[in-house]
């Protein structure tokens, strides 16, 4: 059997049954995260629910339910169907004898566990905060991240509403980004994929939460809801590119908030013409312009 294929299969496999023991609850909580995205997503919901920042929007807004299905189509099923493809390059790479750790700037083993973790988090936040600009600024890729810009009413939800397409570059640059850092996760890397699931959550519910003055430093329902806005300011691609650290678009200025009642039309020019369902939202970054 090729390595390729025997790697590319072991990883789906293995990928496929933990996900089954996830549901089935015999995978530890701090790695469960099947039950704790649903677990955040109640949370999140509840608080809309409970402290609704547009009191005239709907429980179950607009595409409440088509950004459910995008919610464990992206985190459960997608997950599952590119994990081989990772490990086809973790094989080319051996082959190449090019160890993961070999590009690493940074002894990350070396450093205390809450350190590990802080860096961690802020170089992967950082790389998806410059990719995410990449998404805004090239047609092609912004033709796939339409899908997200799509939401007309923000919810919770819509935080993992995006094309599948969007992971074909962020995963690599993920990638990268922990081959800089040694090559390895921190042991305690959960801590940090659960705080930036509950931060997206956050950023696109229907929650008037601005963090006070630690606004500078992390993003917020507030700022983010600029970020879905139809009209920005004239002669930029897009404002307030945060995932979970709002510092890079004050460093950067590329911050934008002129006010905060929530009522602006979200969107992008002329989507009224793009497609409402699942099926054809994931084709219509393949057509031509």
């Amino acid at each position: 059997m090729s390595p390729y294929f025997e790697a590319f299969f072991n990883a789906l496999t293995g990928n496929l049954d933990w996900t089954w023991k996830s549901i089935i609850g015999q995978v530890p909580w701090f790695q469960n995260y099947f039950w704790g995205v649903i677990a955040i997503s109640l949370l999140v919901w509840s608080l809309e629910i409970a402290f609704p920042w547009r009191i005239d929007q709907a429980t179950i807004r607009k595409d409440f339910w088509l950004d459910l299905f995008y919610l464990f189509f992206n985190f459960i099923v997608f997950s599952i169907a590119i994990s081989g493809f990772y490990a086809l390059l973790n094989v080319f790479f051996n082959n190449l004898n090019i160890p993961l750790n070999q590009l690493s700037l940074i002894d990350l083993a070396s450093l205390p566990q809450w350190a590990q973790l802080l860096l961690f988090f802020v170089v992967l936040d950082f790389v998806q905060w410059f990719t995410h600009i990449l998404l805004h600024k090239y047609p092609f890729l912004w033709q796939f991240h339409k899908v997200h810009h799509s939401v007309k009413e923000m919810g919770f939800a819509a935080h993992m509403r995006y094309h599948w397409m969007e992971n074909i570059l962020y995963k690599p640059l993920k990638t990268f980004a922990v081959m800089i850092l040694g090559g390895f996760e921190p042991q305690q890397a959960f801590v940090v994929h659960f705080m930036t699931i509950t931060i997206g959550h956050l950023n696109h519910a229907n929650i008037k939460l601005t963090w006070g003055i630690f606004k500078y430093l992390f993003n917020n329902p507030v700022m983010h809801l600029y970020h879905h806005a139809k009209t920005i300011p004239t002669g930029k691609v897009g404002v307030n590119f945060a995932i979970s650290l709002s510092i890079w678009d004050y460093l950067f200025r590329t911050n934008y908030i002129p006010e905060d009642s929530g009522k602006v039309p979200l969107g992008f020019p002329e989507d009224e013409n793009f497609p409402k369902s699942f099926l054809k939202q994931q084709i219509y970054g393949f057509k031509k312009e």
